[in-house]
């Protein structure tokens, strides 16, 4: 059994692997999803025995030793890091991957034997880049799984080369049932497809946040004070005083001369002396 708790490598700012924690079993088909590149290629490598955490425990078969993971694991098509270069033929790949199985295991393992036994002859001229999802995937882990020593599978990313889970999740489902040879295969992958029921889980599960300050209690805010009744001013009516015009009868009765008018009657009498 893979058992993975609060896995984690720092990276030169954030965590090249945030804490994740997982395990699968022998038989078992296991998806990790994760968003980044970095981050999947970052748990293949140390799931896979090729990268050493910065925390966290790996275990396989209740061993924590580096060494012992990496021999009976296999990365498989991990970008920048075991890719095959697209530039190969098929043949060429394979005289280079087992070339590299331990010798006591290799015997006369030749490509185009090899290609035979796997039924992988109808490809053998193709180059890399002309494989189709499915076959590539098959072909690359049939060579992994050419060193006996194997039993952990680590599939970096096989959702990279279609959208279709139907390319590479049969497959995968097939090696990790396969009760000739029970393998633990994990594939970590950009998202989960929609109907997937197994084994799950999530790069970054393990983090753990701070807890956040609890609130201070809120205070009802103090009554406001009463305004200041302002008593509108009084304003006293202005007294006018009325102007003094002086009567011109007056001036007039000094101004007139006085005339005193005789009676008619003395005026006959005046006339008839």
């Amino acid at each position: 059994m893979l058992s993975v708790q609060q896995l984690q490598i720092n990276g030169r700012r954030d965590d090249l692997l945030p804490a994740t924690s997982l395990q699968v079993h022998r038989g078992e088909l296991l998806l990790v999803a994760g968003e980044g590149q970095d981050q999947r290629t970052a748990l293949a490598l140390a799931l896979s025995g090729r990268m050493k955490p910065s925390n966290g425990v790996l275990s396989w078969d209740n061993t924590t030793k580096t060494k012992k993971i990496r021999l009976a694991s296999a990365l498989v098509d991990s970008p920048g890091v075991n890719e095959p270069e697209q530039h190969l033929s098929v043949r060429d790949l394979v005289t280079e991957d087992l070339s590299l199985i331990p010798r006591r295991y290799r015997g006369a393992l030749l490509s185009k034997p090899w290609l035979k036994v796997n039924s992988f002859e109808d490809i053998a001229g193709l180059w890399i880049e002309q494989l189709p999802a499915g076959r590539r995937l098959e072909l690359l882990t049939a060579l992994a799984l050419a060193d006996p020593a194997t039993d952990l599978l680590v599939i970096d990313s096989p959702d990279r080369h279609s959208a279709d889970p139907e390319t590479w999740l049969p497959r995968l489902q097939a090696l990790a049932s396969d009760a000739g040879r029970p393998l633990a295969v994990v594939a970590v992958v950009s998202a989960l497809p929609d109907y997937w029921k197994g084994a799950a889980a999530v790069i970054g599960n393990s983090v753990t946040h701070p807890p956040e300050p609890e609130a201070e209690p809120t205070q009802a805010p103090a009554p406001a004070e009463a305004a200041a009744v302002v008593e509108p001013a009084v304003v006293e009516p202005a007294v006018v005083e009325p102007a003094v015009v002086e009567p011109k009868a007056k001036h007039a009765a000094d101004a007139t001369p006085d005339v005193t008018e005789e009676p008619e009657s003395e005026n006959l009498q005046r006339t008839a002396k």
